[in-house]
C-alpha cells in the first residue's frame, strides 16, 4: 500500500483498514496533494481483498479544516480553480462508489470541505466536542460543493441555515440533523468506532457491496423506479452463495460461514 507525506495508511486488521489525514500543521487541509493521496489510497483499498471496512480520521487537533486557503489564493485562473474543485469532487465520488463502507472518525473541527468529507462517508462518529461548519459564505466563497453532500444528508432548512450563516454546529446538533450517526466522549470514541467497524466487517463482503451500491443508486430514482430496481437487486442477491448460506444458517440457528460470493 502506497504511503505519502499527506496521509498514513494502516493495512487490514481483521478486515478493517485506516486512513489518517497527516498534515496537522494545516489542520489536515484538503490541498491538491492531500486530495491526490486520498483518491489513490481509497482506490487501492477498494481493490484490496482483505479490506472490508475503511476508517478515515485526522491527526493533530482535528479532522480537517477543508481546503488550504493559502493554496487556493495562490492558484491563478478559473482552469486552476476547476482542477482543485473537480479533484475534491472526484474524491467524494470515489468514496461513494467504493465497494467498502467508509466510517469517518471525527474529533475537533470538520469545516467546509472537511464537513463535506464527513457527510460523504457512509457513517460518521465524533467526539462530544466536535464542531461542524460550512463557513465559506463568511469569506465570500459559498460552500457550493460541500452543499452537495450536506443536502443529501440533512433536510433543506437545516442545510441552508448552515450554508447561509456559516455558523458551526455541535456534535449533538449534527446527530439530530443526520450529519453524523452518534457522538461520544473522547476516551471511548476509538472503542465505539472499532465496534461499529467490526460489526460491519463480520458481514458478507459481497452482500455489503451489493447493498451499498443499491442504496445510493435508488436514492436518485423516482419511487416506482427505485422499487423496480431494488426488486431486481434482491433477486440477483438471492443467487449469491452467501444469501443461501445466511438463510440456511438462520433457519438452522447457527453462525453463517461467509464465502464472499
Amino acid at each position: 500500500m502506497k504511503q505519502s507525506s499527506y496521509i498514513s495508511i494502516q493495512g487490514s486488521n481483521n478486515g478493517i483498514s485506516r486512513i489518517k489525514l497527516n498534515d496537522p500543521s494545516t489542520y489536515n487541509s484538503l490541498s491538491l496533494g492531500m486530495l491526490k493521496s486520498l483518491i489513490a489510497s481509497f482506490k487501492d483499498l477498494d481493490k484490496d481483498e482483505k479490506t472490508r471496512v475503511i476508517i478515515i480520521e485526522g491527526s493533530g487537533k482535528g479532522f480537517s479544516a477543508g481546503h488550504n486557503l493559502k493554496e487556493v489564493q495562490s492558484l491563478k485562473g478559473k482552469s486552476n480553480y476547476n482542477k482543485l474543485f473537480d479533484l475534491c469532487s472526484e474524491l467524494m465520488m470515489v468514496i461513494t462508489n467504493s465497494n467498502k463502507p467508509v466510517i469517518a472518525k471525527v474529533h475537533g473541527a470538520a469545516f467546509a470541505a472537511g464537513c463535506q468529507l464527513v457527510a460523504t462517508c457512509d457513517l460518521a462518529l465524533s467526539t462530544n466536542d466536535a464542531k461542524f461548519c460550512t463557513p465559506g459564505v463568511n469569506i465570500g466563497l459559498f460552500c457550493s460543493t460541500p452543499m452537495v453532500a450536506l443536502s443529501r444528508n440533512v433536510n433543506r432548512k437545516k442545510a441552508m441555515k448552515m450554508l447561509l450563516t456559516g455558523d458551526p454546529v455541535s456534535a449533538e446538533h449534527a446527530k439530530e440533523i443526520g450529519l453524523i450517526n452518534d457522538h461520544f466522549d473522547d476516551s471511548v470514541l476509538e472503542e465505539e468506532v472499532s465496534k461499529l467497524a467490526e460489526n460491519i466487517a463480520s458481514k458478507s463482503k459481497k452482500v455489503v457491496k451489493i447493498g451499498k451500491k443499491a442504496f445510493y443508486k435508488q436514492l436518485e430514482m423516482p419511487l416506482d423506479k427505485a422499487y423496480k430496481y431494488t426488486s431486481r437487486v434482491m433477486s440477483e442477491n438471492m443467487m449469491a452463495l452467501d444469501a443461501k448460506e445466511g438463510i440456511s444458517a438462520f433457519l438452522e440457528k447457527r453462525t453463517p460461514k461467509w464465502k464472499d460470493k
